[in-house]
């Protein structure tokens, strides 16, 4: 026994047979009108999948290149690239078997094409006029409103004229190089570093071998020379002489000679004073001769000169210093290497100061107005050696208690001081090479010590005076 079969809803429809059915018609203008975004909008319409996704990618491809490299040979591909979108589609539409006007279609691929269009010629327009206020600021030395207009670039002007816009890239980067230099040369103005200013000059010379930068270049560095001189005078000196010594390169930073020609004489002077104050005298007397060397008809050479002189002056009378300190005796410090000071008081007829070194015992004796302690008030240096016997004054002959059938024979002779006379003035040797002084001989008794024979006292100096020894050493220090 059978049973009936039962299905639950309405019979199902009979399974299609035959080939799948075909694409909807199509416009050909619509389609050529979709592949004119270029998105590959015909394609979709076409229902060409695949095609539209390469006309996608390809457009896509070509935009990047375009925005990273800049080359025009990349728009030339994009241009070709949508006329062969263009005309592919209208191709593919024209071989469709089934045809059709689609108002609606045309009408919104036209629409979209023109958008498409009219924003990228919109874009380029807008980028070569950023361009030119770019180019213009460039021209005009003005970085700052360069680098402002170059700032209003924005994604859609590097799509749509990248080549355009990528010479403005350039200038900002310069721009930027340029603040850097200028910012490294009001460092070298404030310290005074010529380190700095050839790093600065270094910059501005590797920005100004780009073409086009010459105005820029040309702002950078006269915002720098307009701050010379410096409010120190020995920064400035040491700023111009290495712009001097720079040479000529035949472009726009040879206008750093004529303000460094300008400003150097005085911030040499001026340099020189203070350095006087500060008692660096050999720097002092370096800055006044290369004001005379360089600039000899500036009008303050003849201030340079006095400076050179009282500089030099300066110098010879703090060597002499140093080595009157030095002086332990008559065959060390300035006894032993005498230098002159050109400052010194002439030594002519009458008497003269002097300094007195050496062995002090009888020249510590002399009258205080022929003697001084500074080299810059001495005519003469007096180096004394240790006293020796001079001439023979008497021979007397003494006897003591223990010896007295022995008696012994002593010579009393004058007490001569070996003498180095240096005039000062000029360093040079004088006459004479040693004193004499006379006195008292033979005293009645005459007290001696020995230690344990006696071989008698020997010889004996005179008694001196304060005024055998001022006798002695008049012709010294009179001429």
């Amino acid at each position: 026994m059978t049973y009936p079969a039962y299905t639950l809803g309405p019979p199902l429809p009979p399974e299609p047979s035959g080939p799948p059915r075909s694409p909807a018609p199509a416009d050909p203008w619509a389609v050529a009108l979709g592949n004119a975004t270029p998105l590959g909008i015909g394609y979709l319409l076409l229902r060409r999948w695949r095609l539209a996704a390469v006309a996608a990618l390809g457009t896509a491809v070509l935009v990047d290149l375009i925005a990273a490299t800049a080359e025009t040979r990349y728009e030339v591909l994009l241009l070709l690239w949508w006329a062969a979108g263009v005309a592919h589609g209208w191709f593919l539409a024209r071989r469709h078997p089934e045809q059709t006007v689609r108002r609606g279609q045309r009408a919104g691929t036209l629409a979209l094409a023109l958008a498409v269009v009219l924003s990228a010629v919109l874009l380029r327009v807008d980028a070569y006029g950023i361009e030119n206020r770019v180019t213009e600021a460039r021209e005009g030395g003005d970085c700052e409103a360069a680098v402002a207009a170059q700032g209003e670039v924005g994604w859609g002007h590097r799509l749509a004229g990248a080549p355009v816009v990528e010479p403005g890239d350039a200038v900002v980067k310069a721009c930027h190089r340029l603040e850097g230099a200028a910012a490294t040369l009001a460092r070298a103005a404030r310290r005074g570093s010529t380190e700095d200013l050839g790093r600065g000059f270094g910059t501005l010379a590797a920005v100004l071998n780009e073409p086009g930068n010459e105005q820029t270049v040309r702002t950078a560095l006269d915002a720098f020379l307009d701050g010379l001189p410096t409010d120190d005078s020995c920064d400035t000196a040491a700023l111009t002489a290495w712009l001097r010594d720079r040479g000529p390169s035949h472009d726009v930073l040879d206008r750093s000679a004529g303000p460094a020609a300008r400003t150097e004489p005085a911030a040499l002077v001026g340099c020189g004073d203070h350095l006087m104050s500060e008692d660096a005298w050999q720097q002092a007397r370096t800055h006044y001769q290369r004001l005379l060397d360089t600039y000899p008809d500036d009008a303050r050479a003849d201030e340079a000169r006095d400076g050179v002189r009282e500089a030099t002056l300066a110098i010879e009378l703090d060597h002499v210093r140093g080595l009157v300190e030095n002086t332990y005796g008559a065959d060390s410090g300035y006894c032993s290497k005498p230098a002159k000071y050109s400052g010194a008081p002439p030594y002519r007829k009458g008497a003269h100061r002097a300094l007195f070194l050496g062995d002090s015992e009888y020249t510590d004796k002399l009258p205080g107005s022929w003697r001084t302690g500074d080299p810059a008030e001495a005519a003469l240096v007096v180096c004394a050696g240790a006293a020796e016997n001079g001439a023979a004054v008497q021979t007397c002959s003494y006897e003591n208690d223990k010896s007295k059938y022995l008696p012994h024979q002593v010579t009393f002779h004058k007490v001569k001081i070996p003498l180095k006379v240096y005039e000062l003035r000029t360093g040079k040797r004088l006459d004479p090479r040693s004193v004499q002084i006379g006195g008292g001989s033979c005293p009645s008794v005459l007290r001696y010590e020995y230690y344990m024979y006696d071989l008698g006292p020997g010889d004996q100096f005179v008694s001196t005076s304060k005024s055998g020894v001022r006798d002695a050493f008049r012709p010294v220090v009179r001429r």
